[in-house]
């Protein structure tokens, strides 16, 4: 007599429970869909507009993110380096290269849920497009690692994987038109642990 009940019961709390999980776990796997890819570096150009797939959204809201409107800014992350490998916090790597047209740019290194990876307050923690310097044709080099550098320095602290995270603002690669053709720094490990 109470055998039906039960798995009925059960039933539910199986069809609930599984489908609880499988949409938590869809929202922490992926950002949305339509990424595009330049190199190491990857963006979600539509996770930023109204057309934004629904788990788009829903990532961006649980993770309490600014949007940027579709022409004011783009995100672009890069958690390997040229060869493929993982980025982690014992290496060093040179990011070199241009960034595609901007007003004003950043950079940092962040952890797995993207949020910056704390370093000491005398540190550089990050960069801006204001705050490098520049060869003479307008590129850079700037040296990711745990240890000092001369010249254009993000100090990394001991953390293992991280990803970099360049942002665009005010920049015509935000729109839809924008996208072909851009140039985007290369990220390349110069060194691990002791070398």
């Amino acid at each position: 007599m109470l055998r039906v009940p039960l798995l009925i019961a059960v039933t539910l709390v199986i069809a609930f429970g599984g489908g609880i999980l499988s949409a938590l776990s869809a929202l922490n796997a992926s950002v949305g869909f339509g990424a595009i890819r330049l190199g190491v570096w990857s963006a979600f150009p539509q996770a930023q507009t109204d057309a934004a797939d629904p788990y788009a959204k829903s990532h961006r809201a649980k993770a309490g993110r600014l949007l940027y409107g579709s022409a004011e800014g783009l995100t672009f992350t890069a958690g390997h380096d040229e060869s493929g490998r993982q980025l982690i916090g014992t290496c060093s790597y040179r990011l070199s290269g241009r960034t595609p047209t901007a007003r004003f740019w950043t950079l940092y290194a962040a952890d797995a849920a993207g949020r910056p990876l704390s370093t000491r307050a005398e540190l550089p923690g990050s960069h801006n497009s204001q705050s490098i310097l520049r060869k003479r044709d307008g590129s850079f080099e700037i040296v990711i690692s745990p240890t000092a550098h001369a010249g254009n320095w993000l100090a990394l602290p001991d953390a293992g994987r991280f990803s970099l995270v360049l942002t665009l603002l005010d920049t015509p690669a935000a729109g839809s038109s924008g996208l072909i053709g851009l140039e985007m720094p290369k990220v390349e490990t110069i060194g691990c642990g002791n070398e």
